[in-house]
């Protein structure tokens, strides 16, 4: 999941044989036969949601999980988008899902990847003094010698940096910009400095004690050098700025080097191809690990469920497509790039998007994304059919008597690019780095006061720290929405 602005051991797999339904002569029907037939189409996804559900395990997954462990410990340590570990990632479950039968393909794009040589952040005057920074990922270099100039405060707002009038109350012609981080994305924020003038942006952190970490898309997207430093230090330049003039250096060397990346797409070959089930997870892990709960574990589930669907049938009433995103932690990549290439008339067809990522986490809690904004938390509701998703799911874990709560559609992961695009969307996640209360302690089990993930973007994201009832659960999860909405779409209202 990636950060908001988130083989060896291999086991071969037996072929499996997709049984094919031959397709029902079609007639005219009356009001009656209707209800009758949908009444045949609601027990058979039923029927089939019960199949998935009891064949789909956490142990079965964990075959997969333990494949990208191996695969991270053959190639550096990690799974990130761009390095041979995501490549054997992708060739891994691209083989299992053709053995499988279905329709796969890659789908490639470019990345880019940086790499800085020089990050530093001095303040000239009034108190001369080094100041921890972190170049922006894709940020313009400054000259060799840097940039020396006053700093200009935008103003915090609700939307800090975010909008042209937070860019009134000083003059930014010729300065350096000081941003706090949130709402919009970095890109927007730096974009808005060099509209108003500014030459360079230092964007602070809303929290904790680590620096911001600017990171644009592509380096097209970068308009001035632009570098993170931690809340502490932008509070403390900001108090100065107010006493009188702050004088800084910003000097950023950093080079652009283009890659190529890719998806991982299957489909069932029957189905109705104007009814589309869409559900992803993201393939690729953070250079710092091998990415086993983020996301390893929502690949290995997704993964899971796919091969099972296939031993009972390839010609579901609605044809069912999974994906395997790249590039998510560098800004949701594979997923913007697969919406963005849909015609309007293929984005109709896609009837929902599920996203199931970090799906194991140590310290987890069973969140359930918003759709309906009933938490009347941060963002707003999903598209239309959002609202119906999110019960399907919480139905589902009601049933099975386990404990849940919403989750903010806070656009962190590949879910973001589909509501975009008006797709309904919904899914399930058990946390990154945020910290557990004490009431889901109680709720959930686990410790209260720790992030539900304390190796989240980390080294220890490995075999050893994940949860494997929270696994178990979230694969019934997609097993049971897999299997209802193969053939039936009726509870989208």
């Amino acid at each position: 999941m990636r950060l908001l602005h988130r083989n060896r051991g291999r086991r071969a797999l037996t072929a499996l044989v997709a049984t094919a339904v031959a397709a029902p002569v079609l007639i005219a029907a009356t009001p009656a036969d209707a209800h009758s037939g949908n009444d045949r189409q609601h027990r058979k996804a039923e029927r089939l949601a019960r199949q998935l559900e009891r064949e789909s395990s956490a142990k079965g997954a964990y075959r997969h999980l333990k494949a990208f462990q191996g695969i991270a410990d053959a190639n550096g340590g990690n799974r990130a988008a761009g390095t041979p570990g995501h490549e054997a990632s992708s060739a891994y479950v691209y083989k299992l899902l053709k053995q499988a039968g279905y329709r796969v393909s890659y789908q490639d794009f470019t990345i880019w990847d940086a790499k800085t040589t020089t990050e530093k952040l001095s303040v000239l005057s009034p108190d001369p003094r080094e100041l921890k920074v972190t170049a922006g990922r894709l940020s313009p270099s400054t000259p060799a010698a840097g940039i020396q100039a006053q700093i200009a405060v935008a103003k915090v707002s609700d939307k800090p940096g975010c909008t042209p009038d937070d860019y009134t109350s000083d003059t930014f012609t010729g300065k350096i910009a000081l941003i706090k981080r949130g709402v919009c994305s970095y890109a927007e924020k730096q974009a808005a400095a060099a509209k108003a003038g500014a030459i360079g942006a230092i964007i602070y952190n809303h929290s904790g004690t680590a620096p911001a970490r600017p990171r644009f898309d592509k380096p097209a997207d970068g308009k001035i050098p632009t570098a993170g430093i931690s809340l502490a230090d932008g509070e403390a330049l900001t108090a100065a700025a107010k006493k009188g003039p702050v004088k800084l250096s910003l000097t950023i060397q950093q080079q652009h080097i283009p890659k190529t990346t890719r998806n991982v797409i299957a489909e069932t070959r029957g189905g109705d191809a104007n009814h589309v089930v869409s559900l992803g997870s993201h393939l690729d892990s953070v250079p710092e690990g091998p990415g086993i709960n983020d996301n390893g574990s929502g690949s290995a589930g997704l993964l899971e469920v796919a091969l099972k669907l296939a031993r009972h049938t390839q010609h579901p009433t609605n044809k069912v497509r999974f994906a395997w995103w790249s590039g998510e932690e560098l800004g949701l990549l594979g997923s913007d790039f697969y919406v963005k290439q849909l015609t309007p008339e293929q984005r109709k067809k896609i009837a929902l998007y599920l996203n199931f990522d970090m799906i194991a986490s140590p310290n987890a809690a069973e969140l359930v994304y918003d759709g309906d904004d009933s938490d009347h938390t941060g963002s707003g509701p999903g598209p239309k059919g959002s609202a119906e998703i999110e019960k399907l799911i919480t139905d589902y874990l009601d049933r099975k008597h386990k404990p849940h709560e919403g989750t903010d559609f806070d656009g962190r992961s590949d879910y973001g690019p589909f509501i975009e695009a008006g797709i309904p969307a919904g899914g399930t996640f058990t946390g990154a780095e945020g910290i557990k209360t004490a009431a889901q302690a109680e709720k959930f089990g686990g410790k209260a006061g720790v992030a539900y993930d304390p190796n989240y973007h980390a080294k220890g994201d490995n075999l050893k720290n994940i949860d494997l009832k929270y696994f178990d659960t979230n694969i019934d999860v997609i097993a049971h929405a897999v299997g209802i909405y193969a053939h039936d779409l009726s509870s989208l209202g």
